[in-house]
Formats: structure tokens, sequence, C-alpha cells
């Protein structure tokens, strides 16, 4: 068993994806600037908001137009973070079963932590004991500072946490860490990213990802 679970949001707990394309084309509208598919966003992600402005407007904008994208995709996101977001399947019923066997599961992202802590309430309620999104004291991922931080509030005696998520971003920070890492391929990166950083596991689904953090 490991125990905690420190979860990855975006790709991993949450498909945010649909909105944060919205947001980001709703920007790019508002600058004058081309659209992106919601796959390009996909590749956008993972590094938190401020480098997905910076992926998706034109090259070599000014540090003027990132600032002023910046401002306007979060009044937008703000507004619309739950428009298109929904968990990915049997996400829910994993962290219920956690908490039933004694599993504490926490949330890392490089999420803006206002918006994390808001989505993440509104869809588990207190199934996750704790949430650090980005903006409240720790360096973003694949900095290791948040899970070590995590990891050791909520040790326990003989028993290793473990990292979850569904990019290279993640598998970096648990290598950082020094934390035994679980890719979940249900997410925005894809199996390649994942295998090339060796985590321990993999899980195809929710299912799987319960076995992996039980032991069974």
């Amino acid at each position: 068993m490991y125990d905690p679970v420190i979860f990855d949001l975006d790709g991993t707990l949450l498909n945010t994806i649909g909105d944060l394309a919205a947001a980001g084309n709703f920007t790019l509208e508002k600058l004058g600037f081309p659209r992106h598919t919601t796959e390009e966003f996909r590749t956008f992600v993972g590094n938190g908001i401020l480098k997905l402005i910076e992926r998706m407007l034109p090259e070599n904008s000014s540090p003027e137009t990132v600032r002023t994208a910046y401002d306007i995709f979060g009044e937008y996101y703000e507004l619309h973070k739950a428009d298109l977001t929904e968990p990915y399947e049997g996400i829910p019923e994993l962290l219920a079963a956690l908490r039933e066997n004694g599993v504490r599961a926490v949330c890392l992202t490089n999420k803006d932590h206002r918006f994390s802590e808001e989505l993440l309430r509104s869809f588990f309620g207190d199934n996750l004991t704790e949430v650090v999104g980005a903006g409240i004291g720790f360096p973003i991922k694949p900095e290791p500072a948040g899970a070590l931080y995590l990891a050791e509030k909520y040790s326990k005696i003989g028993v290793k946490p473990l990292y979850v998520g569904d990019s290279g971003v993640d598998m970096q920070t648990a290598k950082n860490a020094g934390i035994t890492a679980c890719g979940v391929l249900w997410g925005f990166r894809g199996r390649a990213e994942l295998e090339s950083f060796s985590p321990a596991y993999l899980a195809e689904n929710a299912d799987e990802l319960l076995r992996v953090i039980l032991g069974e």
C-alpha cells in the first residue's frame, strides 16, 4: 500500500482541457491572434498558466502582450472553469475508496491555487485532504518542494508515498523528489512521454490505479 497518494490535477483527476482551450482561444481572439485546436492545447499545458500563455501566443510576443493575455485568460477562466470540466471515469469512486481504506489523497498542481481548490472541492468534496497549487509559496513542478512537503506532512512509518500524474512534468517531479511514480494513460500526453521517464507503474484506468495504490 502507498500513503499518501499525491495526484496531479489537469489530465489526472479532472479533464479540464475543454475549458483551458476555450479560455485560451477567447484570449487569442481578443488580441487578434489565430486560435489553436484543443489537441494543440494538450501540448501547452503542464507547466502552469503563464507557460501555457507563452506557448499559445505567437513566438517572440512581448512581455506586455504576455501580461495582457494572462489577465484576459484569468478573468475568463475564473468564470468558465467548470463549463466543460469533469472528472475522469472512475476517479470519484477511486478517491472514495482510498478514504475508506485510510489512504490520504492530496493534490499537487501547477494550476493557480485558487482555481484548483475551487474545482477539486466542488467535484470531490472532502475526499482530497489537501491541495497545493501554484502561487502559495512552492516553486512549480518539476521542482520537488511541493511534493516533498506533502509526502512528509502525511507520511506514515513504514509506508511510502506515491505520485500519480499524466505527463513528463509529473514523472520528473516524482523523480526529483525521490517518490515512486505512476503514470496514467487517460490524460493529456500519452504512453510514449510517460515511458520515457521509466515510472514504476502505468495505469490504464482508475481500477488499475486503485490496485497499484492498495498493493493488490
